[in-house]
């Protein structure tokens, strides 16, 4: 196996990793600590691990109200799911492969989550008083977070790097021409 082959494969490894942790920290959740019945649970002053079930996506946008709804949600999710799977497949920079099998994998846990119960299991809430700057999360979404982040900085980064390459070649042609 090439280079590049080693790397789309660490890459699933990462995201089979992202996906098998966040499916063991949300049985931990419910089936040993059973967050469902103890209530809340203050880990520190800003953050205490609360029960949540989401019927929808980002910020409980698109709520499954149906049985119809729920496997519609599945299969669009599934959809951008193997998108992004075709993404990572067809990169060549281990960054970018990284970025997109963190998304991956917290995607795969989310689906996984719906397709089995009919809603995505939360549990972390992160709060400052009564101010909370997300909803109730789990490690999925914040795997989802990251790469995302990554993604868009990887892109702005290296646009900018493009941008002056370019100006500098044009630069360098310009007096030849004259």
């Amino acid at each position: 196996m090439n280079a590049l082959g080693r790397r789309r494969l660490a890459g699933l490894v990462l995201a089979g990793a992202v996906y098998g942790l966040d499916q063991w920290v949300k049985w931990l959740m419910l089936a040993h600590w059973h967050l469902g019945t103890v209530g809340v649970v203050e880990v520190c002053p800003v953050f205490a691990l609360r029960l949540a079930q989401n019927f929808g996506v980002s910020f409980s946008m698109l709520t499954a109200n149906s049985v119809e709804m729920r496997w519609l949600l599945v299969a669009l999710t599934g959809a951008i799911a193997s998108g992004v799977l075709f993404w990572l497949l067809h990169e060549k920079k281990m960054g970018d492969i990284a970025a997109l099998a963190l998304v991956l994998g917290g995607a795969l846990g989310n689906i996984h989550d719906r397709a089995l119960l009919g809603y995505v299991v939360d549990y972390a809430d992160l709060h400052f008083g009564a101010f909370r700057p997300f909803q109730i999360f789990n490690l999925a979404d914040a795997a989802i977070s990251v790469g995302v982040v990554i993604i868009l900085a990887r892109s702005f980064l290296s646009r900018e790097k493009r941008g002056d390459d370019d100006a500098g070649s044009q630069t360098a042609r310009a007096p030849s021409e004259s």
